[in-house]
């Protein structure tokens, strides 16, 4: 699966005052392992799966975890998202597809997630999910449909029950290797085939899901290709996100249970023509844009959201400013920063602190171990009680704060692998941003949103992408939303996209 959401949720659950974590090697670690999560979120290489679920005895006894699941994905998602209209047009495009299926008896029930994440899944009973960053990337109805149709292709196949029973083969295996095996050489290699084995058959799923899903979609009368020019779409806008950082969310993982977006083009474009030649199937783009027009892009300014280096929250009514070079994250545990090179990152989350307990003995009360204790200095944050203290590991220095906002405690924890005095100023002078929101200023923050407009017989490609509204790389983002590449000219009268104020 590709992410854990997008949301920063405060008044959620919270962590209670005190928790300990076994060493600030492993915080980072999570850390950072989060913020790849979150970046793999926002520029996905087209892997959708089948979330599992203990498979039951009978649809009674599977409701309580297909609850749960729901439950969980809507925590992680931001909820659904509620736009009727697009919800229409969702659900007409899923009648279509599965009068056209193996299995026409199956029943489907789809909710748009509010997420700026670019994926979608399904749960073993036919929920199917799809988020609105997913939907706004797609530019016709073909597009959306070959998602949806490998989604349905995951149901259809039992991917679900069949992925569970290899992963307890392979914990069985994992069993063994760890108490009866002696030599640690052949443990290894035991373990290692097995992990492959579970991850060459995932492989085998993704593409058997696009094989389904394209023959779905081409009987349903939809273009074939729209599969493969959303796949396509999918890894121009990774490489996006990859252009301001070292870390690229496309590296192919050696044990990963997708195959790489080049890979699946391929195969979805061979699946594609064995229906039929391009633009034989509909593509229905002038009603599609039209139910996308108004629809919120990006992160949803309720639950908070990062404009370039700058993290705003409207709600809880504060911001701060990360210190040059970071790129934020909003997860659904925390804000989380990385600098361009992953030599520095940083986490703000909050947390429950009893009044009576000051910030200086909570920072050294274990939450952080190595937490130095001569560092440990009250100070004010504008206007608002803090403390601050250093700490190390074995390759990481850390500067820490707690501010007291309100009735609750936010933590900034910042990470260097070379803290210069230089790097602990550029840190002191972000958590120094942090400050209270104007009634004004909430008021007056206000999401992205798609507007469909009209070419011109004037505009170009350029001249458009000048109106985007996104904080970078506004012309690849205009042509990658559009589904356009580097030599396509504009046509006046035609719709395009375009990420408004």
């Amino acid at each position: 699966m590709l992410d854990s959401g997008n949301q920063f949720v405060i008044p959620g659950r919270r962590e209670a005052a005190g928790p300990r974590m076994t060493n600030m090697v492993r915080s980072l670690t999570l850390t950072l392992a989060a913020l790849l999560l979150a970046a793999c979120t926002s520029s996905p290489d087209g892997h959708q799966v089948s979330l599992q679920l203990p498979q039951a005895a009978s649809e009674t006894e599977r409701r309580p975890a297909t609850e749960r699941e729901h439950a969980r994905i809507l925590a992680s998602y931001g909820g659904a998202y509620d736009n009727a209209r697009l919800q229409a047009m969702i659900e007409q495009t899923v009648n279509r597809l599965v009068a056209a299926s193996e299995r026409p008896d199956l029943n489907y029930k789809v909710t748009i997630l509010n997420s700026p994440a670019i994926n979608a899944f399904a749960l073993p009973n036919g929920q199917l999910y799809i988020t609105r960053g997913l939907v706004a990337l797609a530019n016709d109805k073909a597009e959306l449909a070959s998602v949806l149709a490998h989604e349905m292709g995951h149901v259809i196949a039992r991917h679900a029950a069949i992925r569970e029973e290899q992963a307890k083969q392979v914990a069985i295996i994992s069993h063994v290797v760890n108490d009866v095996l002696s030599d640690p050489q052949m443990g290894a290699l035991a373990l290692a085939k097995s992990k492959l084995t579970l991850a060459s058959f995932s492989r085998a799923q993704e593409f058997e899901a696009d094989g389904i899903g394209v023959g779905i979609s081409a009987r349903a009368g939809f273009d074939p290709f729209g599969a493969s020019r959303f796949l396509t779409d999918m890894q121009r806008n990774a490489e996006i996100r990859a252009a301001g950082g070292t870390t690229d969310p496309r590296a192919a993982d050696f044990l990963s249970s997708h195959p790489a977006t080049p890979e699946r083009v391929k195969n979805a474009l061979a699946n594609a023509r064995q229906f039929s030649g391009p633009g034989s199937g509909e593509r229905d783009r002038a009603e599609y844009l039209n139910a996308l027009d108004g629809v919120v892009y990006g992160e949803d300014p309720s639950e908070g959201f990062a404009r370039g280096r700058r993290f705003l929250h409207p709600k809880l009514a504060f911001t701060f400013m990360a210190p040059p070079g970071f790129t934020l994250d909003n997860t659904a545990q925390a804000v989380l920063g990385l600098k361009d090179g992953g030599g520095e990152a940083l986490r703000l989350d909050v947390v429950s602190v009893p009044a009576e307990q000051s910030l200086p003995e909570y920072l050294k009360s274990g939450w952080m171990e190595n937490v130095d204790a001569a560092s440990i200095e009250e100070t004010s944050i504008n206007g608002f009680p803090a403390a601050t203290a250093t700490a190390s590991g074995e390759s990481w220095s850390f500067r820490l704060y707690a501010v007291r906002f309100g009735s609750d405690v936010y933590r900034f924890i910042f990470a260097a692998k070379n803290k210069t005095a230089q790097v602990d100023r550029a840190f002191r002078e972000s958590v120094s941003t942090f400050r209270r929101m104007s009634l004004k200023e909430s008021e007056q923050v206000r999401p992205l949103r798609i507007k469909i407009v009209t070419v011109g017989a004037r505009d170009t490609v350029e001249k458009l992408a000048r109106r985007m509204a996104t904080a970078d790389h506004a012309l690849d983002r205009f042509r990658v939303l559009n589904g356009l590449s580097a030599g396509d000219r504009l046509k006046p009268g035609e719709k395009v996209k375009l990420v408004v104020e």
